[in-house]
């Protein structure tokens, strides 16, 4: 008689929900990510739909703890969870960076300056960003 196989101790369905989002992007995420991906924007590394506690962020650079996130029209009414999630993410050392959809699609280049200067804003630890005599 085989046994059942072992589950890891944890929730998967952050994850799922993950690849669900990844697979149905909006036209804004689609757009971004076009924009960030693949180290693209000031060589950092973006990841899409990550859980981070109990939120499924839209964009995240993990090393210098940047999340971005792209509001819809419905997030001018969800003001009081939107608060809540940013102080959360804030609470865990990440700076959140909010744009509306619209800008997304009609302001890229605005959009990416600002992520850029919010990135150059968190260097990386990486000790070889550094040069010896900085």
């Amino acid at each position: 008689m085989s046994e059942a196989p072992i589950d890891k101790a944890y929730d998967r369905t952050p994850t799922l929900r993950s690849r669900e989002l990844r697979n149905n992007a909006t036209a804004p995420e689609r757009k971004l990510w076009q924009h960030i991906r693949n180290r693209q924007l000031s060589g950092t590394r973006f990841n899409r739909q990550v859980p981070i506690g109990p939120f499924i962020c839209d964009f995240v650079a993990r090393t210098p703890k940047v999340v971005i996130e792209l509001d819809g029209g419905q997030h001018a009414v969800r003001t009081v969870e939107d608060e809540r999630r940013t102080h959360f993410l804030e609470s865990r050392g990440y700076r959140v960076l909010r744009f509306w959809n619209n800008d997304v699609l009609e302001n890229v280049e605005g959009v990416l300056s600002v992520i850029c200067s919010a990135l150059n804003d968190r260097p990386s630890p990486d000790p070889s960003r550094f040069r010896e005599g900085d």
